[in-house]
Protein backbone atom coordinates (compact mmCIF):
# COMPACT_ATOMS: atom_id res chain seq x y z
CA UNK A 1 0.00 0.00 0.00
CA UNK A 2 2.47 2.25 1.32
CA UNK A 3 4.63 1.38 -2.43
CA UNK A 4 2.21 2.31 -4.59
CA UNK A 5 1.65 5.35 -2.62
CA UNK A 6 4.65 7.00 -3.03
CA UNK A 7 4.73 5.20 -6.51
CA UNK A 8 1.96 7.70 -7.63
CA UNK A 9 3.55 10.36 -5.72
CA UNK A 10 6.40 10.36 -7.75
CA UNK A 11 5.06 10.19 -10.89
CA UNK A 12 2.55 13.28 -9.95
CA UNK A 13 5.81 15.27 -8.76
CA UNK A 14 7.97 14.32 -12.18
CA UNK A 15 4.73 15.26 -14.33
CA UNK A 16 4.72 18.58 -12.01
CA UNK A 17 7.99 18.85 -12.62
CA UNK A 18 7.80 18.55 -16.74
CA UNK A 19 4.61 20.97 -17.00
CA UNK A 20 6.91 23.54 -16.40
CA UNK A 21 9.45 22.90 -18.70
CA UNK A 22 7.02 24.41 -21.37
CA UNK A 23 6.88 27.88 -19.71
CA UNK A 24 11.05 28.15 -18.88
CA UNK A 25 11.20 27.53 -22.65
CA UNK A 26 8.91 30.24 -23.92
CA UNK A 27 9.77 32.43 -20.81
CA UNK A 28 11.90 35.37 -20.02
CA UNK A 29 14.23 32.87 -18.78
CA UNK A 30 15.08 32.21 -22.13
CA UNK A 31 15.02 35.40 -23.57
CA UNK A 32 15.51 36.32 -27.24
CA UNK A 33 16.41 40.05 -26.49
CA UNK A 34 18.02 42.37 -24.45
CA UNK A 35 15.05 43.64 -22.84
CA UNK A 36 14.03 40.09 -21.04
CA UNK A 37 18.02 39.21 -21.03
CA UNK A 38 18.16 42.05 -18.40
CA UNK A 39 15.45 40.86 -16.66
CA UNK A 40 16.40 37.18 -16.20
CA UNK A 41 19.83 38.46 -15.20
CA UNK A 42 17.52 40.83 -12.01
CA UNK A 43 15.75 37.68 -11.08
CA UNK A 44 18.97 35.92 -10.98
CA UNK A 45 20.15 38.03 -8.48
CA UNK A 46 17.18 38.26 -6.74
CA UNK A 47 16.99 34.54 -6.15
CA UNK A 48 20.44 34.72 -4.84
CA UNK A 49 20.14 36.49 -2.32
CA UNK A 50 16.80 34.93 -1.47
CA UNK A 51 19.07 31.48 -0.98
CA UNK A 52 21.70 33.72 1.45
CA UNK A 53 18.48 34.58 3.40
CA UNK A 54 16.98 31.70 3.83
CA UNK A 55 20.15 29.45 4.08
CA UNK A 56 20.87 30.25 7.41
CA UNK A 57 17.42 28.96 8.97
CA UNK A 58 18.11 25.84 7.23
CA UNK A 59 21.40 25.55 8.82
CA UNK A 60 20.95 26.60 12.47
CA UNK A 61 17.48 24.98 12.71
CA UNK A 62 18.78 21.39 12.84
CA UNK A 63 21.79 22.81 14.54
CA UNK A 64 20.05 24.63 17.19
CA UNK A 65 17.83 21.50 17.95
CA UNK A 66 21.06 19.44 18.40
CA UNK A 67 22.74 21.85 20.42
CA UNK A 68 19.92 22.30 22.85
CA UNK A 69 18.97 18.53 22.53
CA UNK A 70 18.31 17.25 26.51
CA UNK A 71 21.22 14.68 26.09
CA UNK A 72 23.48 17.59 25.77
CA UNK A 73 25.39 17.97 29.62
CA UNK A 74 28.42 19.39 28.41
CA UNK A 75 27.37 22.81 27.05
CA UNK A 76 27.01 25.61 29.30
CA UNK A 77 23.69 26.20 30.76
CA UNK A 78 22.36 29.96 31.27
CA UNK A 79 19.18 30.17 32.80
CA UNK A 80 19.52 33.46 33.03
CA UNK A 81 20.57 34.78 29.87
CA UNK A 82 18.88 37.76 28.15
CA UNK A 83 20.83 39.91 26.16
CA UNK A 84 23.92 39.62 23.58
CA UNK A 85 25.38 42.12 21.57
CA UNK A 86 26.59 39.65 19.03
CA UNK A 87 23.22 38.10 18.57
CA UNK A 88 21.58 41.38 17.86
CA UNK A 89 24.11 42.22 15.19
CA UNK A 90 23.69 38.97 13.08
CA UNK A 91 19.76 39.88 13.58
CA UNK A 92 19.23 43.00 12.34
CA UNK A 93 22.96 44.00 10.39
CA UNK A 94 22.33 41.37 7.51
CA UNK A 95 18.78 41.63 6.68
CA UNK A 96 19.50 46.18 7.11
CA UNK A 97 21.94 45.62 4.43
CA UNK A 98 19.97 42.84 2.06
CA UNK A 99 17.54 45.76 2.05
CA UNK A 100 19.47 48.55 1.26
CA UNK A 101 20.85 46.16 -1.47
CA UNK A 102 17.71 45.22 -2.91
CA UNK A 103 16.40 49.06 -2.46
CA UNK A 104 19.90 50.09 -4.76
CA UNK A 105 18.80 47.31 -7.07
CA UNK A 106 15.64 48.12 -7.22
CA UNK A 107 16.24 51.37 -8.52
CA UNK A 108 18.89 50.60 -11.09
CA UNK A 109 17.38 48.12 -12.94
CA UNK A 110 13.39 49.84 -12.77
CA UNK A 111 15.52 52.66 -14.99
CA UNK A 112 17.39 50.23 -16.91
CA UNK A 113 14.00 48.54 -17.68
CA UNK A 114 11.53 51.49 -18.24
CA UNK A 115 9.23 50.34 -21.21
CA UNK A 116 9.68 54.05 -22.46
CA UNK A 117 13.47 54.67 -22.63
CA UNK A 118 14.71 53.62 -26.28
CA UNK A 119 17.04 51.35 -27.13
CA UNK A 120 20.20 51.85 -28.05
CA UNK A 121 21.70 51.47 -31.79
CA UNK A 122 19.91 52.30 -34.88
CA UNK A 123 16.72 54.32 -35.27
CA UNK A 124 14.01 52.10 -34.05
CA UNK A 125 10.95 50.34 -36.16
CA UNK A 126 7.41 51.65 -35.19
CA UNK A 127 4.58 49.95 -34.70
CA UNK A 128 1.36 50.98 -33.43
CA UNK A 129 -0.78 48.20 -31.65
CA UNK A 130 -4.74 48.43 -31.23
CA UNK A 131 -6.13 45.60 -28.22
CA UNK A 132 -9.09 44.30 -29.51
CA UNK A 133 -11.86 41.35 -28.68
CA UNK A 134 -9.92 39.31 -29.26
CA UNK A 135 -6.73 39.73 -31.53
CA UNK A 136 -4.06 42.38 -31.67
CA UNK A 137 -3.93 44.72 -34.74
CA UNK A 138 -0.42 45.80 -35.69
CA UNK A 139 0.24 48.84 -38.18
CA UNK A 140 3.41 49.58 -39.62
CA UNK A 141 3.15 53.20 -39.93
CA UNK A 142 6.13 53.60 -41.69
CA UNK A 143 5.68 51.06 -44.28
CA UNK A 144 1.85 51.77 -44.51
CA UNK A 145 1.14 47.85 -44.06
CA UNK A 146 -0.90 45.96 -41.06
CA UNK A 147 -1.23 42.68 -40.09
CA UNK A 148 -3.37 41.33 -37.22
CA UNK A 149 -1.87 38.08 -34.73
CA UNK A 150 1.61 38.06 -36.06
CA UNK A 151 4.39 40.69 -35.27
CA UNK A 152 7.16 40.42 -37.82
CA UNK A 153 10.01 42.52 -37.11
CA UNK A 154 13.59 42.99 -38.03
CA UNK A 155 16.11 41.07 -35.96
CA UNK A 156 18.54 43.35 -34.42
CA UNK A 157 17.04 46.21 -34.96
CA UNK A 158 15.11 48.20 -31.51
CA UNK A 159 11.40 48.13 -32.16
CA UNK A 160 8.96 50.61 -30.27
CA UNK A 161 5.30 49.90 -30.04
CA UNK A 162 2.80 52.66 -29.13
CA UNK A 163 -0.30 50.70 -27.96
CA UNK A 164 -3.81 51.58 -27.21
CA UNK A 165 -7.04 49.70 -26.76
CA UNK A 166 -10.30 49.40 -29.03
CA UNK A 167 -11.98 47.78 -26.33
CA UNK A 168 -11.50 47.49 -22.29
CA UNK A 169 -7.76 47.72 -21.17
CA UNK A 170 -5.67 44.68 -22.25
CA UNK A 171 -2.44 43.73 -21.04
CA UNK A 172 0.25 42.53 -23.94
CA UNK A 173 3.21 40.58 -22.73
CA UNK A 174 6.23 38.94 -25.06
CA UNK A 175 7.95 37.34 -21.97
CA UNK A 176 10.76 36.51 -24.60
CA UNK A 177 11.30 40.06 -25.67
CA UNK A 178 9.88 42.38 -22.83
CA UNK A 179 8.11 42.76 -20.05
CA UNK A 180 4.28 43.24 -19.63
CA UNK A 181 2.48 46.57 -20.42
CA UNK A 182 -1.28 47.64 -20.41
CA UNK A 183 -3.15 49.57 -23.41
CA UNK A 184 -6.18 51.50 -22.29
CA UNK A 185 -8.78 53.16 -24.57
CA UNK A 186 -8.37 57.11 -25.46
CA UNK A 187 -4.97 56.95 -24.28
CA UNK A 188 -0.84 55.68 -25.06
CA UNK A 189 1.76 54.06 -23.81
CA UNK A 190 4.67 52.61 -24.73
CA UNK A 191 7.24 49.64 -25.44
CA UNK A 192 10.71 49.54 -26.93
CA UNK A 193 12.72 46.57 -27.30
CA UNK A 194 14.36 44.10 -29.63
CA UNK A 195 14.84 40.82 -31.03
CA UNK A 196 18.54 39.66 -30.95
CA UNK A 197 18.35 36.67 -33.47
CA UNK A 198 15.91 35.57 -35.72
CA UNK A 199 13.07 33.13 -34.45
CA UNK A 200 9.20 32.98 -33.01
CA UNK A 201 8.30 33.34 -29.82
CA UNK A 202 4.54 34.14 -27.77
CA UNK A 203 2.97 37.12 -27.46
CA UNK A 204 -0.45 37.56 -25.39
CA UNK A 205 -3.01 39.25 -23.53
CA UNK A 206 -2.54 38.66 -20.33
CA UNK A 207 -5.76 40.88 -18.75
CA UNK A 208 -9.19 38.61 -18.87
CA UNK A 209 -11.32 40.23 -21.61
CA UNK A 210 -14.26 37.60 -22.00
CA UNK A 211 -14.80 34.26 -23.57
CA UNK A 212 -12.08 35.18 -26.40
CA UNK A 213 -9.68 35.22 -24.08
CA UNK A 214 -7.86 32.32 -24.54
CA UNK A 215 -7.49 32.64 -27.89
CA UNK A 216 -5.86 36.57 -27.28
CA UNK A 217 -2.48 35.29 -28.66
CA UNK A 218 -0.07 36.17 -31.24
CA UNK A 219 2.90 35.13 -32.80
CA UNK A 220 6.07 37.22 -32.85
CA UNK A 221 8.00 36.74 -35.69
CA UNK A 222 11.90 38.07 -36.09
CA UNK A 223 13.55 37.78 -38.70
CA UNK A 224 16.95 39.15 -40.73
CA UNK A 225 16.66 42.29 -42.20
CA UNK A 226 17.23 40.33 -45.93
CA UNK A 227 13.90 38.36 -45.19
CA UNK A 228 11.92 41.10 -43.37
CA UNK A 229 12.16 42.94 -46.66
CA UNK A 230 11.13 40.24 -48.74
CA UNK A 231 8.10 39.49 -46.09
CA UNK A 232 7.64 43.36 -47.12
CA UNK A 233 6.91 42.79 -50.62
CA UNK A 234 5.01 40.25 -49.71
CA UNK A 235 2.28 42.18 -47.80
CA UNK A 236 2.54 45.15 -50.66
CA UNK A 237 1.81 42.73 -53.28
CA UNK A 238 -1.51 41.57 -51.70
CA UNK A 239 -4.94 43.62 -52.56
CA UNK A 240 -6.54 44.41 -49.08
CA UNK A 241 -6.28 47.54 -47.52
CA UNK A 242 -7.19 48.52 -43.89
CA UNK A 243 -9.81 51.34 -43.77
CA UNK A 244 -12.49 52.52 -41.33
CA UNK A 245 -14.63 49.80 -42.88
CA UNK A 246 -12.39 46.92 -42.72
CA UNK A 247 -11.29 48.38 -38.80
CA UNK A 248 -14.87 48.15 -37.43
CA UNK A 249 -15.36 44.77 -39.24
CA UNK A 250 -12.00 43.52 -37.59
CA UNK A 251 -13.42 45.17 -34.23
CA UNK A 252 -16.27 43.03 -34.06
CA UNK A 253 -15.81 40.85 -30.92
CA UNK A 254 -14.37 37.73 -32.60
CA UNK A 255 -11.27 35.42 -33.06
CA UNK A 256 -9.73 34.73 -36.33
CA UNK A 257 -8.88 31.36 -37.62
CA UNK A 258 -4.84 32.31 -39.35
CA UNK A 259 -3.14 35.71 -39.01
CA UNK A 260 -4.02 39.16 -41.63
CA UNK A 261 -2.24 40.98 -43.42
CA UNK A 262 -2.92 44.34 -45.23
CA UNK A 263 -1.29 46.11 -47.79
CA UNK A 264 -2.23 49.51 -47.05
CA UNK A 265 -3.92 51.65 -44.31
CA UNK A 266 -5.93 54.44 -44.33
CA UNK A 267 -3.77 57.80 -43.20
CA UNK A 268 -4.62 58.78 -39.24
CA UNK A 269 -6.83 55.46 -38.41
CA UNK A 270 -4.49 54.89 -35.68
CA UNK A 271 -5.00 58.58 -34.47
CA UNK A 272 -8.63 58.32 -34.62
CA UNK A 273 -8.86 55.03 -33.26
CA UNK A 274 -6.72 56.71 -29.84
CA UNK A 275 -9.31 59.42 -29.93
CA UNK A 276 -12.00 57.44 -30.46
CA UNK A 277 -13.33 58.91 -33.22
CA UNK A 278 -13.59 55.72 -35.07
CA UNK A 279 -16.56 53.36 -33.42
CA UNK A 280 -15.97 49.74 -32.99
CA UNK A 281 -18.07 47.41 -34.74
CA UNK A 282 -18.72 46.21 -31.43
CA UNK A 283 -20.26 49.66 -30.83
CA UNK A 284 -22.16 50.08 -33.49
CA UNK A 285 -23.37 46.21 -33.05
CA UNK A 286 -24.49 47.50 -29.66
CA UNK A 287 -26.06 50.64 -30.41
CA UNK A 288 -27.71 48.75 -33.54
CA UNK A 289 -29.11 46.13 -31.36
CA UNK A 290 -30.30 49.17 -29.13
CA UNK A 291 -32.56 51.06 -31.56
CA UNK A 292 -34.41 47.74 -33.06
CA UNK A 293 -35.50 47.83 -29.25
Amino acid sequence: MAKAIFGRLGLFITCLALSGCGALRHGFLSPLGPVAGVERHYFLIVCLVLILVVMPVFILAPFIAWHYRLSNTHSAYRPQWGFSWTLEGFIWIPPTLIVIFLGVLLWTYTHRLDPYRQLAGNAPLEVDVVALDWKWLFIYPQQNIATVNELVVPAGQPVRLMLTSGTVMQSLLMPQLAGQIYAMAGMMTQLNFEASKPGESLGENTQFNGVGFQDDKFTVSARDPHDFAQWLAGVRSQQTRLDVSAYQSLSVRSTVPHPLIFAAVDAGLFAGIVRQSIPTGHTLKLEAAQSHE
